[in-house]
């Protein structure tokens, strides 16, 4: 059952149990919410007080909590009236089957903003559209074109309950959802006015038992809409398959050129797709006209695909082609995606920790045309390695994370005849294996196609500490002490 509206936002007496308090917001920034909104709180996670101090250190100044850390107690949620799920805990916990109501910070939300939806999924690209669909319209509200104001969260680590209470009818709410929050939405009240999804591929098979029900909770984000809405979605079959059951209008984007008679985005029709520009055309009759320029902040095909999309929301939601052209044109990409962060005797870093499927690796490795060194690897996600063992030969030299999925790829590579340093444990060991192969002109990115589990907390974390060790690395260079690998 969805949860109901309330006036104001009144959680006054209720019993709230927040399961999974977690490292990344969701749990913290619920229970700010429902602990300003007048509810009883309980948090509790099966990670101890040790590993969730950062998490707990934020909520000190709200009195009144009760913490049940390291365990969950079954009568906990018996007595709940209302248990606040984490996106990662498995929706099929007996937890939760013994709770009276289950809802996530996404469906509080749902309950109570008043602000137009502009919702973002898939599995590679997401948070780079959604950034980017971002940008487009707080640059329409600094240029006077829109009223009111744009906010990103979701996925994206910004829980949307943080801005919840500053919202207006004029507003624009971007949201990035995995397929886990998309799922714990199955039932609920859930109309974006553009639902617009990116490449699928095959991702999370640890967490399901097939691609078809990884699927079937990406599909959720268009079941609710109507023809007063938008999906997007890309040319390949998953896509397609996205179009054709929508209840909402359509159109296609697409890394080739856009078919005759298509509405939607596609790239100009030149040898080199990576200095093409990008064109739509949104009557099947009408000529197409350019929305992203060829020169790009952000370097790859890929990332002119993830504008094109950009556009077409832009587009719809009623913004002038030539000022989304240009918008897009200045918009320099988001942490952990490509990220270009450091230089050094020539040679640029990169960070692409965000990048964990094989796939989003083989992205990387087009999007450069100078020699580049590819720090890749780390835990296993069930999925299969082969295209990122096909497209190893491109990388100049291969560096690798341990972990089970490295232990996967290594077998492809030695199958290959393809050498590599490591696996090695450390990020400083990698970094300096990395200034032992990279030249002046040549760019080294870490770009995992895998997991973080393990040596890190997340991928974010991952990410910062690969740019906290290469310019650690830096210093030490003009050091007597060299770092050992």
């Amino acid at each position: 059952m969805s949860i109901q509206k309330r006036s104001g936002a009144d959680y006054t007496n209720l019993n709230v149990l927040i399961m999974g308090l977690g490292l990344n917001g969701g749990g913290l920034e619920s229970a700010r919410y429902l602990s300003q909104h007048g509810a009883t709180l309980t948090i509790t996670d099966l990670q101890d007080e040790a590993a969730l101090a950062q998490s707990l250190g934020k909520l000190r100044d709200i009195k009144g909590i009760r913490f049940v850390l390291g365990r969950h107690e079954m009568h906990d949620f018996e007595n709940a009236d209302l248990v606040i799920k984490n996106p990662g805990v498995r929706r099929d916990s007996p937890f939760l089957r013994v709770a009276r109501r289950v809802e996530t910070d996404i469906s509080l939300f749902l309950a109570s903003s008043p602000a137009r939806l502009i919702a973002v999924t898939g599995s590679k690209g997401k948070s780079s559209v959604a950034s980017a669909i971002h940008w487009g319209l707080t640059e329409a509200r600094n240029h006077g074109l829109m009223r009111g104001n744009a906010w990103l969260g979701g996925n994206i680590t910004v829980s949307p309950l943080l801005f919840l209470d500053e919202l207006c009818p004029e507003d624009d709410v971007v949201m990035e959802l995995s397929s886990w929050q998309l799922g714990d939405l199955r039932g609920k009240l859930f109309k974006p006015r553009i639902a617009l999804l990116t490449t699928i591929l095959p991702d999370h098979q640890n967490y399901y038992d097939s691609m078809e029900s990884y699927v079937a909770d990406k599909r959720i984000i268009y079941q609710g809409q109507d023809s007063a809405d938008l999906t997007i979605a890309t040319d390949d079959v998953w896509g397609q398959s996205f179009l054709r059951e929508t209840h909402a209008r359509t159109l296609t984007y697409t890394e080739n050129v856009l078919p005759a008679g298509i509405v939607g985005a596609g790239l100009s029709n030149v040898s080199d797709t990576k200095n093409g520009a990008g064109f739509a055309r949104l009557a099947a009759d009408t000529e197409a006209f350019e929305i992203v320029p060829a020169k790009l902040r952000v370097p790859g095909r890929h990332q002119k695909k993830n504008l094109l999309a950009a556009a077409l929301a832009l587009l719809d939601l009623g913004l002038p082609a030539p000022f989304i052209r240009e918008t897009l044109g200045a918009f320099s990409g988001i942490e952990h995606r490509l990220e270009f962060f450091h230089e050094v005797a020539g040679i640029r870093f990169y960070n692409d920790t965000t990048a964990t499927i094989p796939e989003a690796v083989v992205a990387a490795l087009e999007a450069f045309d100078a020699p580049l060194v590819l720090v890749c690897g780390g835990a296993d996600k069930y999925l299969s390695y082969s295209p990122l063992a096909q497209a190893a030969s491109k990388a100049k030299a291969l560096i690798l994370l341990a972990g089970t999925g490295t232990d996967k790829l290594r077998i492809l590579l030695d199958k290959a005849g393809l050498p590599y340093q490591g696996p090695f444990d450390t990020l400083d060991s990698a970094v300096y294996a990395s200034f032992s192969v990279a030249e002046a002109g040549d760019v080294v990115v870490l770009s995992p196609g895998s997991a973080s589990f393990g040596m890190f907390k997340n991928e974010f974390d991952r990410g910062c500490q690969w740019k906290e060790a290469v310019r650690r690395y830096n210093l030490s260079m003009f050091s007597s002490d060299k770092p050992r690998a």
